[in-house]
C-alpha cells in the first residue's frame, strides 16, 4: 500500500495497487491525530485492502475513490 497520506481529522487517503494500475482509497477514523490513523491503517492493511477490493468489484465507488471506514 504506497503512497500513504493524511488528509487531517483522521481521514487517509492511499493507493490500492491492481497490478499494473492504482486506485484512490479513502479512510475515515474517529481518531483525533494523523499518526493514530496510520497506525490504525498499517494493523489492519490486509483487511482494509480485501474490502477495497471487493467494493471496486462491485462498483461501489464515491467520485472514483473507494470509500471505507473505520471496522
Amino acid at each position: 500500500m504506497p503512497r500513504v497520506k493524511a488528509d487531517g481529522g483522521g481521514t487517509i487517503t492511499f493507493m490500492l495497487a491492481l497490478g499494473a494500475t492504482r486506485q484512490m482509497c479513502r479512510l475515515t477514523t474517529t481518531f483525533q491525530t494523523d499518526k493514530q490513523a496510520f497506525s490504525y491503517l498499517h494493523k489492519y492493511r490486509k483487511e482494509f485492502e480485501h474490502i477495497a477490493r471487493a467494493r471496486l468489484a462491485s462498483g461501489e465507488l464515491e467520485n472514483g475513490i473507494v470509500v471505507l471506514s473505520m471496522l
